[in-house]
């Protein structure tokens, strides 16, 4: 049976078969802050954890990770972090954990049932989320010591791995 097309899908689909390339566009959120910029205060509710504001982390890099409960991604990958962060690094920096899960009591769950020991938050009507630029998770975002975005990695990565460990080092030296 023959299903109707939208427009986009069309022509997204009518470039494909006539030798064109898809070219994904990326929006940002509302008010995102991108690399090369600061990030905005902003009082982070704890999951694991007491209240604290982002620039109680200035002073010293800060690895933001954005998950929720219901995110598999995410969920695999939690434990790198939480190895990475029991790490000696060459330049320390600081793991932190920002839900977006709806419902705190789901995200708090999650904890307990991973043992997690890093600090966690939750995003409160999508101030974090939109700030960081999650329209996708999870997303990790490196911050250096007076709160400007380094860098920013979309989707799951073994972050206690060589190559993560690289990416983070190379950002914090100043190479991309």
């Amino acid at each position: 049976m023959f299903r109707a097309m939208s427009p986009v899908r069309y022509l997204l689909c009518a470039s494909l078969l006539f030798g064109g390339t898809a070219h994904v566009v990326h929006a940002k959120t509302p008010g995102e802050v991108e690399v090369g910029q600061t990030v905005r205060e902003a009082k982070m509710r704890g999951l694991n954890g007491p209240d604290r504001t982002l620039s109680a982390y200035r002073g010293k890099a800060l690895l933001i990770n954005v998950w929720a409960s219901w995110c598999g991604p995410c969920r695999a990958e939690m434990g790198t972090l939480e190895r990475l962060a029991w790490q000696e690094q060459s330049i320390p920096f600081a793991v932190i954990g920002i839900s977006t899960d709806d419902h705190e009591t789901a995200a708090k769950g999650y904890l307990r049932a991973s043992n997690a020991t890093l600090n966690h938050y939750i995003d409160k009507a999508l101030e974090l989320e939109n700030m960081l630029g999650a329209d996708r998770l999870p997303l990790t975002i490196l911050l250096d010591a007076q709160g400007k975005v380094l860098g920013k990695h979309y989707g799951a990565r073994e972050w206690d791995q060589p190559e993560a460990k690289a990416w983070i080092e190379s950002r914090l030296r100043g190479r991309k």
